[in-house]
């Protein structure tokens, strides 16, 4: 029997948090991210020979994932993820994959990892226990976040026979179910060998040089500068480097790794509050959206940094944008002015 939730019949504003109750009683603990309005969604869990095969189907959002109790474990799961409708970009261990309709990927759930779209879309999600998908695969290390295209090809062909996997899940019988997942795994298995998968992220990142990973390193924290969370344990985490190692990188440019990642933060803040289409939004509210999780130490944090109260800095920004638009308006005049005394000049 599949389970099914839809935010259809519900009132708009109990939506969101019913969305996130749903979503959590499946992926676990995580942190996700809604518009504030007009969301809609469904979740549908159907099984297939065992395994869970969950479609998601919402608005615009984003997620952040830190498991933290499954990490070693051969029974964490890993899931193929299979793009049915519209564009998602997965990241984890510093990589990013952009999946188009049709596109597969695999993700390791027992890493952090994270996903966003910025319009409509739908995806399957196929939970396989990590001592499962290397006896399907054939290896050890499981290519994380590459992307499989579903244009044509064997690519085209598990995309179809996802959705076959779905659609036949209640009219299969167990045996039935499990014959299909034969098959499937075995046209993964196919696709990822013939993209020339079998070297892991891990080996290919052990020639890079301190500069280039570092570079990456960089990326990554850009990526999740809004998360509070963002800290040394999770971007080790996510390079499987160790935290010392991490520090030792940073120890060249100058800053510390903390020291780095709260003056991009702070960068990010200073843009924002010299946004004029972001005045309505309080400084709290940029600060918070930008990881900060004190108002009183980020505004310490800010003056240090910038030599001006974050609402002084505010005020002074809108006072020059104010006089850039009048200069604009003078300018244009004049320019006008200039052009008719060209085309009609004075009589002598």
């Amino acid at each position: 029997m599949s389970q099914l939730f839809t935010t259809e019949t519900m009132p708009a504003s109990d939506r969101i948090d019913a969305w996130r109750w749903n979503a959590q009683q499946i992926c676990g603990d995580c942190r996700i991210q809604l518009p504030k309005s007009k969301f809609h969604g469904s979740i549908e869990v159907r099984t297939v020979g065992g395994l869970k095969l969950t479609r998601f189907c919402s608005s615009p959002l984003a997620f952040w994932k830190w498991p933290a109790d499954m990490v070693r474990s051969e029974e964490r799961p890993c899931i193929v993820i299979t793009q049915l409708l519209g564009h998602r970009r997965y990241l984890q261990n510093g990589g990013s994959v952009l999946l188009n309709a049709g596109d597969t990927t695999i993700m390791d759930a027992g890493r952090p990892w994270c996903s966003s779209c910025n319009a409509d879309c739908t995806r399957l999600y196929l939970r396989v226990p990590r001592w499962m998908m290397e006896a399907r695969l054939r290896q050890r290390e499981i290519p994380i976040g590459q992307r499989i295209c579903g244009r044509s090809g064997l690519g085209a062909a598990l995309f179809k026979l996802s959705q076959c996997l779905y659609d036949e899940a209640e009219r299969m019988t167990e045996p039935e179910g499990a014959a299909a997942l034969d098959a499937y795994f075995g046209i993964l298995a196919a696709c990822i060998h013939g993209v020339g998968s079998n070297q892991s992220k891990v080996d290919l990142d052990r020639g890079q040089s301190g500069l280039e990973l570092r570079g990456r390193i960089r990326r990554y924290i850009d990526t999740h500068l809004s998360e509070p969370a963002l800290a040394p344990e999770e971007i080790a985490l996510a390079f499987r480097i160790s935290v010392r190692h991490l520090h030792r990188l940073f120890s060249v440019t100058g800053y510390t790794l903390a020291a780095y990642i709260r003056a991009r933060r702070l960068e990010e803040c200073r843009n924002d509050l010299a946004n004029p289409r972001l005045q309505d939004r309080t400084i709290t509210d940029l600060a918070f959206f930008w990881g900060f999780s004190d108002s009183a130490h980020f505004s310490h944090a800010f003056t240090k940094e910038f030599g001006l109260a974050p609402r002084e800095f505010r005020a002074q920004a809108a006072s020059n944008e104010a006089r850039s638009n009048q200069y604009g308006r003078v300018r244009d005049l004049l320019r006008a002015d200039d052009a008719s005394e060209w085309r009609y000049p004075k009589p002598n």
